[in-house]
């Protein structure tokens, strides 16, 4: 082990350690990827689309959303919707900015309760109508809007995806 409890990586010793480098059987994991020879790949959440940094994760797709800790899913899938054409929400890596427990939206004064705030431009996780698109937040049904809220705090990283079909 080497400083704070983190494995050290050395350099493979002993008969055969540079064939099994050239031939790429030895990988490393390091945030999230894993580089197996000279290729890098994502390595992902089973059942999602995120990687095991992810704390809350969308797939903008399949309409879901997952909780997760420490690279396992502890809560989900959970039905969602998403961004409406011309409001569609912002794909990638973000972070939990802040939550409001009974939230007003400033555009449209509709409420938006449970709402944990992740992207620029307002966008959240809240309470709202599965079957209707937003003006770019993650609609989430109530029982599972209120997980989302007592789980997440800020700084938490939240990973939106779009997978390739």
């Amino acid at each position: 082990m080497g400083r704070h409890g983190v494995p050290r990586v050395g350099r493979p010793r002993g008969r055969g350690a540079r064939a099994a480098l050239a031939a790429g059987l030895v990988g490393l994991s390091l945030a999230g990827f894993t580089a197996v020879g000279h290729a890098t790949e994502p390595v992902l959440v089973e059942g999602t689309p995120c990687t095991p940094a992810a704390r809350a994760c969308v797939d903008l797709v399949e309409g879901e959303a997952w909780l997760i800790d420490k690279g396992v899913v502890t809560y989900g899938p959970i039905l969602v919707s998403s961004g409406a054409e011309g409001e569609e929400t912002p794909t990638g890596a973000f972070r939990v900015e802040w939550k409001h427990l009974d939230h007003i939206s400033g555009e449209s004064g509709v409420p938006m309760p449970f709402s944990v705030f992740f992207a620029p431009g307002g966008i959240a996780f809240h309470e709202g109508s599965i079957y209707t698109e937003s003006a770019g937040c993650i609609h989430i049904a109530r029982e599972d809007a209120k997980v989302f809220y007592d789980t997440l705090g800020v700084g938490d990283r939240v990973e939106v995806t779009e997978p390739d079909r």
